[in-house]
């Protein structure tokens, strides 16, 4: 059973920076496309970026070039780097593997003005 479980999330200050992680089990890393979306408060869930089984990273126009995601295959864990925060970055976040439909239980990120 393939299991996502996210972390890292937490309080901060606009214009810092926080890493959220996603620990993959039951499935690796490498062999997913992983997204990563958010959902702000009385917002519709919002797709923020996606690496590929490549490698290759897509990001949304609003966190491009904030944001970065990356993976490290030896810990079977994406992360999600986000620099530069907003007060309009304040959402749960959650990783998630599309082809099959497994979500992250995802990481509450405040950002405060």
């Amino acid at each position: 059973q393939v299991q996502l479980a996210d972390s890292g999330g937490g309080l901060v200050q606009a214009g810092g920076s926080l890493r959220l992680s996603c620990a993959a089990s039951g499935s690796p890393v490498s062999g997913e496309t992983i997204n990563w979306d958010r959902q702000a408060p009385g917002k519709q869930r919002e797709w923020v970026g996606q690496i590929t089984v490549d490698g290759v990273r897509f990001y949304a126009d609003s966190v491009r070039g904030r944001f970065t995601i990356s993976r490290d295959d030896a810990k079977n864990t994406v992360y999600l780097q986000m620099n530069s925060l907003t007060p309009e970055d304040t959402a749960v976040y959650y990783c998630n593997f599309p082809r099959i439909g497994v979500w992250g239980q995802g990481s509450q990120v405040t950002v405060s003005s």
